[in-house]
C-alpha cells in the first residue's frame, strides 16, 4: 500500500532536504507536488485541502524556519500532519467489559468481510490471549455460513451454529446467550453484505445492532475502491454508530488514499488493515507507523513485533546452542530462517517496513520476492539429508 505515494512524497521532499533554506517559491512548488500526489492517491479532495494549508501554516512557522536543516523540519511537519490526519494514535478494540465482548462487522458484498472475521477471531487469540467464538447472520448466503464454520475450525475459534430460515437478529441474541453460557471473552457476529441504499437491509442491521448492543461495530471496506470506500464508510456511519474501520486488501493497494481520507471524513478510527489472504494477515493500525513508511523512514518498530511473533524460541535457541558447539551454518538452517520470514508475511511485506525501500528500483525489488525464496527452499527439500547438513560435499 501507498507505493505510488511514497516515491512521489520521498522524491519531493529529498530535493527539499538538500535546501539551505526555505523560501516561499521552493515550499509553494514542493507543497503543488505534494497536493497532486495525494489527489493521484484518491485522497479525499477537502482532506488534500486541510491538510496542504495545516502544512503551509507550519511550514512558515518561526520553528521551522530558524531550524539548521528547514528542509528536514518541513519532512517533519508532513510527518506529523499525516499521524494528525490518520489519527494521533493505534484505537484498540474495547474489550474492557463483561464478558462476552460483542463485536458486529458490517460492510459491503465481496469487501472480505467472512475473512476478517476470521482474521480478527485469530488476531484476538493469538495476541490478546481472548477465547472467541464467531456466529454468522448472513441467512442470505448459506455458503458464507459454511465458510466461516471451516475457517473457525482451521484457527481454533468457537463456532455458533445458525440456519437460513433464522431471523439475523434472532440469531444474534441466541449467539449472545451462548457466548455466555460458554464464558467466552468474545463473540464476533459476521452480517451479510449490503448496500447503504438498501432501506430494508440497513433496517435489518439496526434491529441486529438494537438486539444485541454490541461493544464495537466495525465497518469492513475494500480498500482499493478508492474513494467508494470513503463515501459507503460515511453512509453507513450515518446509518450505524459505527466504532472503527477494518481496511481490506491493502496489499494490493497501490494509491491507500482510502486510509488517508476515512477518518478525517468520517470521524471514525482505522483499527486493522488486512494485508493479505491467510488468516493471520491481519496488522492493527498504527498511525505514526504508517506515515512513517509512506515518507520512507520505514516501520521498524512493526517489524520487531513481527518477528517476535514468527521466532520459535526452541528451534533459536537449538541453533544457538549449534552455532556455539562451531558446528557451522547449514542448508537446513537456512530453509528454517526462510520459513521464519514467510511467517512474518514473506518478502514483500518485510521490504515495506524497511527504511529507505522508496528509493530501491522495481527491477531489484522484482528479484527478491517470494516466488525466489520458494524456488530456494524448493531445491533444499530436493537435497539428501546429508547434502542438507554437509554442503560442501555437493558436487555440480
Amino acid at each position: 500500500m501507498f507505493d505510488n505515494l511514497s516515491q512521489r512524497l520521498q522524491t519531493t521532499l529529498k530535493r527539499l532536504r538538500g535546501e539551505g533554506r526555505l523560501t516561499e517559491e521552493n515550499t509553494r512548488e514542493a507543497l503543488r507536488e505534494v497536493r497532486m500526489a495525494l489527489l493521484e492517491a484518491d485522497v479525499a479532495l477537502p482532506v488534500v485541502k486541510d491538510f496542504i494549508e495545516h502544512v503551509r501554516a507550519k511550514a512558515a512557522g518561526q520553528e521551522v524556519l530558524a531550524s539548521l536543516t528547514p528542509g528536514q523540519a518541513l519532512v517533519k511537519v508532513v510527518n506529523d500532519e499525516l499521524v494528525a490526519l490518520m489519527g494521533a494514535a493505534n484505537e484498540r478494540l474495547n474489550l474492557a467489559v463483561r464478558p462476552p465482548a460483542v463485536i458486529l462487522v458490517a460492510g459491503l458484498q465481496g469487501s472480505g468481510k467472512t475473512t476478517t472475521v476470521a482474521k480478527l477471531a485469530r488476531f484476538l487469540s493469538e495476541r490478546e490471549k481472548k477465547s472467541v467464538m464467531v456466529a454468522s447472520a448472513d441467512v442470505y448466503r448459506p455458503a458464507a455460513i459454511d465458510q466461516l464454520q471451516k475457517l473457525a475450525a482451521t484457527i481454533g475459534a468457537e463456532f455458533f451454529p445458525s440456519r437460513t430460515d433464522q431471523k439475523p437478529e434472532d440469531i444474534a441474541r441466541h449467539a449472545v446467550d451462548e457466548a455466555r453460557k460458554r464464558v467466552m471473552d468474545v463473540l464476533i457476529l459476521d452480517t451479510a453484505g449490503r448496500l447503504h441504499v438498501d432501506e430494508a437491509m440497513m433496517r435489518e442491521i439496526r434491529a441486529v445492532h438494537a438486539a444485541i448492543e454490541p461493544v464495537e461495530t466495525l465497518f469492513v471496506v475494500d480498500s482499493m475502491t478508492g474513494q467508494d470506500a470513503v463515501n459507503t464508510a460515511k453512509a453507513f456511519n450515518e446509518a450505524l454508530p459505527l466504532s472503527g474501520v477494518i481496511l481490506t486488501k491493502t496489499d494490493g493497494d497501490a494509491r491507500g488514499g482510502a486510509a488517508l481520507s476515512i477518518r478525517q471524513v468520517t470521524g471514525k478510527p482505522i483499527k486493522f488493515l488486512g494485508v493479505g489472504e491467510k488468516t493471520s494477515a491481519l496488522e492493527a493500525f498504527y498511525p505514526e507507523r504508517v506515515a512513517a513508511r509512506v515518507l520512507g523512514m520505514g516501520d521498524m518498530l512493526g517489524l520487531v513485533d513481527e518477528a517476535a511473533r514468527a521466532s520459535d524460541k526452541e528451534k533459536a535457541q537449538e541453533f544457538a546452542h549449534k552455532l556455539a558447539k562451531g558446528k557451522g551454518f547449514d542448508l537446513e538452517d537456512f530453509r528454517d530462517q526462510m520459513a521464519q520470514m514467510e511467517k512474518m508475511g514473506g518478502v514483500a511485506s518485510l521490504m515495506g517496513k524497511l527504511p529507505g525501500m522508496g528509493e530501491v528500483p522495481d527491477a531489484a525489488k522484482a528479484q527478491l520476492g517470494d516466488k525466489q525464496v520458494k524456488q530456494l527452499v524448493a531445491i533444499i527439500n530436493s537435497m539428501t539429508p546429508q547434502e542438507r547438513r554437509f554442503p560442501d560435499t555437493i558436487r555440480g
